[in-house]
């Protein structure tokens, strides 16, 4: 078994460890979305033309929530320090990482969303279209966000600072993938916007090994 497969093995256990990361995302996703509903009277007719918008911000806000801990506690413990000096590049285990944290929390996020999307009044045929998205746009979170962690390292307030920087890059999924459910509702075809949520999932797939790994070897010094 390859290092990277060890490592990419343990992140998953990880993430599940220590309170479940995972299932207080998906909860907080859906206070989220249960709660707008609430505050705004409860109409599904007056929430459709916001719905997706409200889904896509509160998926991003919840991919956060589990960023902090997905380098800072490997650099505590001098993990970080010993996964360097071993055979995986760096920019291959930022990437692994991000895969870990896409597949712990991104995925169990995209399975949430159909819900969460009804109780924002959208119908269960679009169910499909909201899982997709959900699922592309999560992975470019998990990316984006693997990134923010990198250049929080050693922070004494790492989280804050995560939010701080991922939250602008977050903007342009957000915006894609609100319009592809808006597209959806509509009649319209959702492939433009779809294809616009990919290409920066793709971007971020190119950038953040790099840019990620080179944070962190500053941050080691």
């Amino acid at each position: 078994m390859s290092a990277l497969s060890i490592l990419f093995r343990r992140e998953l256990a990880l993430a599940w460890a220590g309170g479940g990361g995972p299932l207080l995302a998906c909860g907080f996703f859906l206070c989220l979305t249960v709660l707008v509903p609430l505050a705004a009277g409860g109409d599904p007719a007056g929430l459709r033309p916001v719905a997706g918008g409200v889904a896509w911000l509160a998926l991003a806000l919840s991919s956060i929530l589990s960023l902090e801990r997905l380098f800072e506690r490997d650099h505590e413990d001098g993990a970080l320090d010993l996964i360097a000096l071993g055979p995986a590049p760096l920019e291959l285990v930022v990437l692994a990482k991000a895969a870990a944290q896409w597949l712990a929390v991104g995925v169990p996020l995209a399975v949430t969303a159909p819900v969460a999307a009804i109780t924002l009044g959208l119908t269960p045929d679009q169910a499909p279209l909201v899982a997709l998205s959900a699922l592309i746009g999560a992975l470019g979170f998990a990316l984006t966000g693997a990134l923010g962690a990198a250049l929080a390292l050693g922070s004494k307030r790492g989280g804050l600072l995560i939010a701080v920087v991922v939250l602008p890059l977050f903007i342009p999924p957000v915006v894609f993938g609100a319009g592809a459910l808006e597209r959806g509702v509509n009649g319209l075809s959702p492939g433009p916007a779809l294809a616009l949520l990919t290409a920066y999932v793709l971007f971020a797939a190119v950038v953040t090994p790099f840019a990620g790994a080179a944070a962190i070897r500053n941050a080691q010094g």
